[in-house]
């Protein structure tokens, strides 16, 4: 919702190939590239005093419903966060800044002779972040 409010370009990559390529090419044209299904997204325009103040004022309001919301998804995340990305929407899942991306877990669940243990270690860490707004 963020990048949309922004008007900033947004490249949809679906192809398998995309995925293995996009992850060497950090920059483009002067441009640096995140991925926007990723935790951690930043655009640069923000103040950083004000987002640390209403960060901490966020985390402690907000404390009793990640903490419920952890122990009643349990497993299926692997934390619940304040999100800054949302503008209308309660919530979204997004995945570990280092690890795999969903469409990248999906590729690997979708090969042949994949084996169960190893897709399970494989699996993106999935974060559930709510919009405090």
């Amino acid at each position: 919702e963020k990048v949309q409010a922004k008007d900033l370009e947004v490249l949809f990559l679906v192809d398998p190939i995309d995925e293995y390529a996009i992850q060497h090419v950090t920059e483009f044209d002067g441009k640096k590239l995140q991925s926007v299904t990723k935790e951690g997204l930043k655009f640069g325009d923000e103040d950083e005093d004000l987002e640390k103040k209403r960060e901490k004022l966020y985390k402690d309001t907000f404390k009793p419903l990640t903490d419920y919301l952890k122990t009643t998804y349990g497993d299926a995340v692997t934390k619940v966060s304040l999100s800054k990305r949302l503008a209308t929407t309660p919530c979204v899942v997004v995945t570990s800044q280092y690890g795999n991306s969903a469409n990248m877990e999906r590729i690997m669940r979708s090969q042949a002779f994949t084996d169960q243990q190893k897709t399970q270690y494989m699996a993106a860490q999935k974060t559930l972040g709510i919009n405090p707004r």
